[in-house]
């Protein structure tokens, strides 16, 4: 495995209608890198963001969809998603604060 440091784990956030229903429970949802694994996750989000404690990280790798342009038919790039749950004593994500 590649050497992935922990600010080259969480590529940005997911910033959709479901995620941010979801962070009324403390649970924020990041794209990561493909090779990270639930540690690694955990110990980047805690070291990120000051004052975090993470309880539990799902991941799941999503496929590229399909697409076409005329003829030529080929498919997006492949992605790596994270639901992080943060404990109750946590202090929430600011990124995630004004929206």
């Amino acid at each position: 495995m590649a050497n992935v440091q922990y600010y080259d784990v969480i590529l940005k956030p997911v910033v959709t209608e479901k995620s941010m229903t979801a962070m009324a429970e403390k649970k924020y949802t990041f794209l990561v890198h493909p090779e990270a694994n639930k540690t690694m996750i955990k110990e980047a989000v805690e070291k990120m963001f000051e004052g975090t404690k993470v309880a539990k990280v799902n991941t799941m790798n999503m496929e590229g969809k399909k697409k076409r342009r005329g003829a030529t038919v080929g498919k997006t790039a492949k992605r790596k998603k994270a639901i992080v749950q943060l404990t109750e004593d946590s202090a929430d994500i600011e990124i995630f604060a004004g929206l």
